[in-house]
């Protein structure tokens, strides 16, 4: 008897080694011969995936919903809905700071007293003059602010009443060349709404992307719905998915949220693009994290992507021939007295966006975007082109004695030390506070959850920091940007600066060539 069972574990435990063998040569075949297996099972073994995952929902093709097991909702009181108002803002300013790739000092074509067209350019990069960068509102240029080395950092514009578009001749895609296409977006100031990955710069004009990206909702903590913004907008980015489909080689690729709801009329009329499905917690809405699992980035290849608000911008241009700026911004967090979604433009003036309706007690920082990888706002900021959410949390200037050994107040954690894993749908009202300080960097296992990626972050981070260029880019570096790995940042044990340390990483890459 006992013997008969020695012989049933060693044929069992045989069969399974051939079976693992053969799996792994099929997994090398498919690389070889270039198919994708995140998208195509040819594993000899099912997918768990697909033996316990979340059934597709029925308006999404069943090939292209991605189930994403990976991640963490930080739920914050103050989220924004309703009907967008109008906003009071009467001064708005383009800053070169906000495109990354060009050159420190812009040239300038404009003087302070001089007036401007919404769509007029104002600057270029001395390194590509044939790419313009206009003004997001028409009216009278009041200041050239300047930062480090005396280069411009603000083109500041008090707006006129009512707005006066410089109107271009109208592009006919369908009869237009590659070229002649590229031209006019580089004119009209449109071309810098495509960003480049790797990198996350501002598209190479003489590169043709493997393919192009536009996520349509975003997962990020109080990130606003973009209904409102599609409302109406169906010509827009059909003209735009038409447009940005002349200018791959590839595809057109829409992200869209798989969590629950039927997606917006507009994104289900639309054609012309490869429709996705993306269900999980934050990251699931990042472009990034969407193009792992749809069309990786290749070695010595690029994508482009754009924001959704960005992709409605370059089909109105497309359809109408101006240069429209207009977008919603969600004023979120537990500091405003009335989180709100509010219409303006591009580089809308902070003061005035925010003005009468931040509480008075405790100090309060403004971050544009989210608070995981949005950026701190001075008291006499701008909005950045390309951002949609202003978000406002309390700052952490108060010690808590032992804070970290007895977990009172509730505070968003990912860890089962603190209550809140008890209170899966409680929001809280955060503040700015580390609790801690730098520590050593150890290996946990924490990043690992927080990014749905095929990609070890931790081993990353520290080849970055060894300056291990080969490491970096077998490791996936270009596959990354800062928004991907701000969730793990917020994890972090060890409260490393992960996204400084990536951007650092990204640079080297790029300096290398």
């Amino acid at each position: 008897m006992l013997l008969a069972a020695l012989f049933l574990i060693a044929g069992v435990l045989t069969l399974a080694f051939f079976l693992s063998v053969s799996d792994n040569l099929i997994q090398i075949e498919a690389q070889k011969q270039g198919i994708d297996t995140r998208k195509k099972n040819l594993s000899v073994f099912p997918s768990l995936g697909n033996l316990f995952g979340k059934p597709a929902p029925e308006f999404a093709d069943k090939s292209k919903f991605h189930n994403l097991k990976q991640g963490h909702d930080l739920k914050l009181v103050g989220s924004a809905s309703g009907t967008p108002v109008k906003a009071n803002v009467s001064r708005y300013a383009l800053k070169p700071t906000d495109f990354r790739g060009i050159a420190p000092i812009p040239k300038m074509e404009v003087a302070v007293g001089d007036e401007v067209l919404a769509g007029q350019p104002v600057f270029y990069d001395k390194l590509s003059p044939e790419i313009k960068y206009v003004a997001p509102v028409s009216g009278e240029v009041v200041e050239l602010r300047r930062g480090a080395k005396r280069a411009v950092s603000h083109i500041v514009i008090l707006a006129d009443k009512e707005q006066k578009h410089k109107q271009h001749d109208i592009l006919n895609v369908d009869t237009a060349s590659k070229q002649d296409i590229i031209n006019y977006l580089q004119a009209a100031g449109a071309w810098n709404l495509l960003n480049q990955r790797p990198f996350d710069i501002i598209a190479d004009p003489t590169v043709t992307p493997d393919n192009i990206f536009i996520s349509t909702f975003s997962t990020a903590p109080l990130a606003p719905d973009n209904s409102a913004l599609l409302d109406g907008r169906t010509a827009d980015l059909q003209e735009a998915i038409d447009t940005l489909s002349r200018l791959t080689s590839g595809k057109v690729y829409l992200g869209l949220d798989g969590r629950g709801n039927s997606p917006h009329p507009t994104l289900s009329k639309v054609t012309g693009a490869e429709k996705h499905y993306f269900n999980g917690k934050h990251p699931a809405g990042n472009v990034g994290v969407q193009i792992h699992h749809t069309a990786p980035i290749k070695n010595n290849s690029a994508v482009w992507t754009l924001t959704l608000e960005g992709a409605l911008t370059l089909g109105r241009l497309m359809n109408a021939g101006i240069y429209d700026s207009s977008k919603i911004v969600a004023l979120t967090g537990a500091q405003f007295d009335s989180p709100q979604l509010v219409k303006t433009y591009a580089g809308a003036s902070i003061a005035e966006l925010t003005k009468g309706n931040i509480k008075a007690e405790g100090t309060t920082r403004l971050i544009q975007g989210d608070v995981l990888s949005g950026k701190v706002l001075g008291e006499d900021d701008f909005l950045s082109q390309g951002e949609n959410q202003i978000t406002s949390i309390k700052e952490g200037d108060q010690h808590e004695l032992f804070g970290w050994l007895l977990p009172i107040k509730p505070r968003p954690s990912i860890s089962k030390t603190m209550p809140g894993f008890l209170m899966p749908n409680h929001q809280y009202e955060a503040n700015t506070n580390t609790h801690g300080e730098k520590r050593a960097f150890v290996v946990t296992g924490q990043y690992e959850k927080m990014l749905p990626m095929d990609i070890f972050p931790q081993h990353l981070m520290k080849a970055i920091m060894a300056g291990d260029i080969e490491r970096m880019e077998g490791l996936g570096i270009n596959e990354l940007s800062e928004e991907d790995i701000a969730l793990a940042e917020f994890s972090c044990t060890s409260k490393m600066p992960l996204q400084s340390i990536l951007r650092d990483g990204l640079d080297m890459m790029r300096e290398q060539g």
